[in-house]
C-alpha cells in the first residue's frame, strides 16, 4: 500500500488498516473459543503488530532523516524520531520480559477471565488507535480542528479502556479468586502474572492519556502547523505502541492455553 500526500487517501488507508485489524481480532477470538491453535494465534498477533508498526506508527519514517541542514526542523525531527524509537525499543524489552514470565510460569494455561470483556476492551483500544491515526493525519494536512476532535475521541476511548481493565476486569478477576501472589502455593502465579501485565500496561495507557492531553492543549493554543507538528506524531506513535503491546497481551491473557482458577 503506497504512501500518499493526499488527505482523503491517507484517511482511507487508515480505514483499510483498521478493517484488517478488526477482521484479524475477530478471527483470533473465534479461533481461541473454537479450538486450541496457539501457533495460529501468535501468527495473527504478529501480523496485527506489523500492520500497526508500519501504517500507524510509520516506522518507515526512520529513513526520512534530512542530513542537509543540522539546524533545520526536518533534521531535528529525524533525530527526535530515532530517539523516540530507541525509547520504545527499550520499553518493549520490559513488556517482552513480562511475556516471557507469563510463558515460563503459566505455560499453556491462563487465568480464568471473561473473554467477552477482554474482546470488548481490546476493541475499544483498537478503535482509539484508529481515531488517533485520523487525528494525526488531520494535523499533517493542517486540519487542527479535525486533530482536536479525533484526539478527544481517542482520549475518551483510552480512558474507557483503562477504567474497563482497572475498575471492571480487576474486580471481576478478584471475585473469581484471582489474587496477586507468586509465593503462595495455594494461589499460584496466575494472579501475579495477570496483575503485573495488566498493571504495567495500564500505567502506559495512563501516561499516554497525559501525552494526548498535552498535545491537544498545545493544538488549541495554535502551537502546531502542518509543517511543524512532531509532538503530535510522537504522541500518536506512543499511543499506537500501547496498542501494539496489547495486541500480544490480549491473546496471552485471554486466549492462549486452558483457563484455570
Amino acid at each position: 500500500m503506497a504512501h500518499s500526500q493526499n488527505k482523503s487517501s491517507d484517511l482511507g488507508q487508515g480505514v483499510v488498516i483498521f478493517v484488517y485489524l478488526t477482521v484479524l481480532t475477530i478471527l483470533e477470538y473465534f479461533v481461541a473459543v473454537s479450538f486450541n491453535a496457539t501457533s495460529l494465534l501468535i501468527v495473527v498477533a504478529v501480523i496485527k503488530a506489523a500492520l500497526v508498526m508500519y501504517y500507524y506508527m510509520h516506522i518507515y519514517k526512520l529513513n526520512e532523516t534530512d542530513e542537509s541542514d543540522e539546524n533545520s526542523y526536518e533534521y531535528k525531527t529525524g533525530t527526535n524520531r530515532i530517539g523516540l524509537w530507541l525509547f520504545l525499543l527499550s520499553d518493549a524489552f520490559v513488556f517482552a520480559g513480562l511475556l516471557v514470565m507469563r510463558s515460563n510460569l503459566l505455560g499453556l494455561t491462563r487465568p480464568h477471565l471473561n473473554q467477552v470483556l477482554g474482546l470488548g476492551v481490546t476493541a475499544v483500544l483498537l478503535i482509539s488507535s484508529f481515531f488517533m491515526n485520523r487525528g494525526e493525519t488531520a494535523m499533517k494536512h493542517g486540519d487542527i480542528k479535525g486533530f482536536m476532535n479525533n484526539t478527544i475521541i481517542t482520549f475518551v476511548l483510552g480512558l474507557g479502556f483503562l477504567l474497563g481493565v482497572v475498575l471492571v476486569e480487576w474486580r471481576l478477576a478478584a471475585h473469581e479468586g484471582l489474587v496477586a501472589s507468586f509465593g503462595n502455593p495455594t494461589v499460584g502465579p496466575l494472579g501475579g502474572v495477570f496483575y503485573m501485565m495488566t498493571g504495567m500496561h495500564a500505567f502506559h495507557v495512563f501516561t499516554g492519556l497525559i501525552f494526548l492531553g498535552v498535545v491537544w492543549n498545545n493544538a488549541r493554543k495554535g502551537v502546531y502547523t502542518a509543517e511543524k507538528h512532531y509532538p503530535v506524531e510522537a504522541a500518536a506513535v506512543y499511543w499506537h505502541f500501547v496498542d501494539l503491546v496489547w495486541i500480544f497481551f490480549y491473546p496471552a491473557l485471554y486466549l492462549i492455553g486452558t483457563a484455570v482458577q
